[in-house]
């Protein structure tokens, strides 16, 4: 089972990097620009820092849950390659958010696309799985037939 999992963990643990190091930017402008808690107001730099931190999380669970079912039920490589994609497209949408909020319209157009992606790929395995288990029906046979 562990084979069929470890590259969903790893891109796991890397994601959960990644907000960590978010976090710590937050923490960092926080001190830069004299913004103590629980403020969450600032300079314009420190709001896009924070702002930038705030969507990532928001985003996140959303992210771990298509990775896994798109990994478990569809296919691991092809969801892990999407989930590094995404981790790429939402650090540089930190880093382009951080300099200017205009600067973090591509990335977020990327990294939306590829929970998209992710949902489309965890649908169409659970689908295939339902239809497996429940009418017999495997639709690669189908669809190559």
């Amino acid at each position: 089972m562990l084979d069929q999992i470890h590259l969903l963990a790893a891109v796991t643990v890397l994601g959960v990097l990644e907000q960590a190091y978010f976090f710590l930017q937050v923490i960092y402008a926080r001190r830069l620009f004299g913004v103590s808690p629980p403020k969450i107001s600032g300079p314009p730099e420190f709001e896009r820092v924070f702002r930038a931190q705030v969507n990532s999380s928001e985003y996140f669970p959303i992210f771990l849950a298509l990775l896994w079912q798109a990994g478990l039920f569809f296919h691991q490589g092809l969801a892990a390659a999407l989930g590094l994609l995404y981790l790429y497209a939402r650090y540089c949408y930190f880093v382009g958010y951080k300099a200017s909020s205009s600067q973090r319209l591509t990335p977020i157009y990327l990294s939306t696309g590829v929970l998209w992606i992710l949902l489309a790929v965890s649908a169409l395995g659970i689908l295939h799985s339902l239809l497996s288990h429940y009418l017999g029906l495997n639709i690669l046979q189908l669809l190559t037939a």
